[in-house]
């Protein structure tokens, strides 16, 4: 994703007094507002901050007990592209021993209050870890959340990084991890059994969120790239790009529409309507972790979507 002016966060919050950090349990939020103070567990455990819950929740999953996790970016109803970063962000940051971002553009305010407070935490950049790059002649696709062999990466840098901070337990991060991955495995198998009913088939997104889920699949997209990436970047879609979109669905042409249900706007809508008129199921998905939801149940609900909307 580019990091256009639109798209991305404000310059950084300098000079200003820092406020007191929210939420310092196992797990919080560190946009939710008020004041709490660290139970003895909390005090003891390692200090995490991840750029979004996405990331927080495999923290847990793999620190347990043993990390007081702080999630910048967590509200569902949010795009995560428009977050502004702020005061608490920083002192979060100031005070964390291992940084889990996305990278790959995504959350560059994570990087520039590091480097401001001149942090000393284990980062485990999610993207570098991937080995992703831009296609030739195009751009990164840097929701590598929803590759399954690059999340089994991420929780192993996890791992290692909680391992640094708390040598003592290092054994039992790795356990978690190994128990993490082993439950990353049957979200792969069905990207097979999809692969193997319905590969080749043609399918439309409205942003490059969900792609590697969608390849790994087998499946091919057919959205004009000039669509999906003027959405993404909050661009307007020009009237023939518009057109050339919603064409896949009146003909017909796709099997399902992808539809990022966090960053949805008139164009995406049109899009979203188009299909339901065409009787083609619409597969909702969203960049960040759903109310009551963990990273494994999310992704299964989100590749069972996929597969039961290909089935249709």
């Amino acid at each position: 994703m580019s990091t256009f002016p639109s798209r991305r966060l404000a310059a950084l919050i300098t000079g200003a007094s820092l406020v007191v950090l929210a939420g310092c349990g196992s797990s919080s939020d560190s946009d939710s507002g008020g004041s709490t103070s660290p139970s003895p567990a909390a005090a003891s455990a390692i200090p995490v901050v991840a750029s979004t819950n996405v990331y927080g929740d495999i923290v847990g999953q793999i620190g347990g007990t043993k990390v007081d996790v702080t999630s910048i970016i967590s509200d569902p109803d949010q795009d995560p592209h428009s977050y502004e970063a702020n005061t608490q962000n920083q002192l979060a940051l100031s005070k964390a021993k291992v940084v889990v971002e996305n990278g790959g553009g995504y959350d560059d305010f994570v990087d520039r209050m590091l480097k401001s407070g001149n942090s000393s935490a284990e980062v485990v950049n999610a993207v570098k870890i991937s080995g992703r790059t831009a296609p030739k002649g195009g751009e990164l696709n840097e929701h590598v959340w929803y590759d399954f062999p690059t999340v089994s990466k991420i929780a192993d840098s996890i791992a290692a990084a909680l391992g640094k901070a708390d040598p003592s337990d290092a054994a039992v991060f790795t356990k978690n991890a190994e128990a993490f991955k082993a439950k990353l495995q049957p979200l792969e198998t069905k990207e097979a059994q999809i692969k193997k009913e319905h590969g080749g088939e043609a399918v439309a997104i409205t942003e490059p969120v969900p792609l590697y889920m969608i390849e790994a699949s087998g499946l091919k997209n057919a959205t004009p790239a000039e669509f999906s990436e003027a959405i993404e970047e909050g661009s307007d879609v020009s009237p023939k790009v518009l057109q050339a979109a919603l064409a896949l669905f009146s003909g017909k042409k796709v099997e399902a529409l992808v539809y990022n249900a966090q960053t949805s706007g008139p164009q995406t809508e049109k899009a979203e309507a188009a299909a339901k008129a065409a009787g083609i199921p619409v597969v909702p998905v969203t960049e960040t972790l759903p109310g009551g939801k963990d990273y494994l149940g999310w992704m299964t609900s989100n590749v069972d979507a996929l597969a039961g909307a290909l089935d249709k």
